[in-house]
């Protein structure tokens, strides 16, 4: 039997065709404001020793050149066997730290740990989740940016899975 590929879902995202939800964005309310969504993933590839997440916009516009992407959230060393991450684990350092031993938040574009999400003049664009498996844990010190996280998997990818939203 063929191994099933990666796939990544958010069960919300998919519930209202594709879209970012509020309480995942700076226009949320209260609690519900900036929270990281729930991920979900299958088919992760035999061998895998830690996976990683990077989320962007992908349409963020540049003075200097037409689209870059800008990051939202830097994730690396999650252990292979977990199966998702809950809404709001971004920055939850007790319990969840110790269920999820080992994961890194790295920082984001706006020079904050964790997830951040987009703002409301940046309405239209698409945000993509990237999930990568990997032959290794990656090493990466204090300061985890996506930048560092992309050099460190070169050449280390067993599978990747996309998902992409629209805010």
């Amino acid at each position: 039997m063929a191994q099933e590929s990666m796939r990544l879902v958010c069960h919300p995202i998919a519930a209202h065709g594709g879209r970012l939800l509020r309480q995942y964005t700076r226009e949320g309310q209260g609690a519900k404001k900036d929270m990281s969504p729930p991920l979900e993933w299958y088919g992760v590839p035999e061998g895998t020793r830690s996976l990683a997440l990077v989320v962007q916009d992908i349409d963020a516009p540049d003075p200097e050149r037409p689209v870059v992407p800008w990051t939202h959230w830097v994730v690396a060393n999650i252990p292979p066997d977990t199966k998702g991450l809950p809404e709001g684990f971004s920055g939850k350092e007790g319990a969840a730290g110790r269920e999820y031993g080992g994961v890194q938040e790295g920082v984001n574009d706006w020079k904050q740990p964790g997830w951040r999400g987009p703002v409301p003049e940046s309405r239209g664009h698409r945000i993509q989740f990237k999930l990568y498996a990997l032959d290794d844990v990656v090493q990466l010190g204090n300061k985890v940016t996506k930048d560092k996280l992309m050099e460190a998997i070169e050449g280390h990818v067993l599978g990747e899975a996309e998902l992409i939203a629209v805010f």
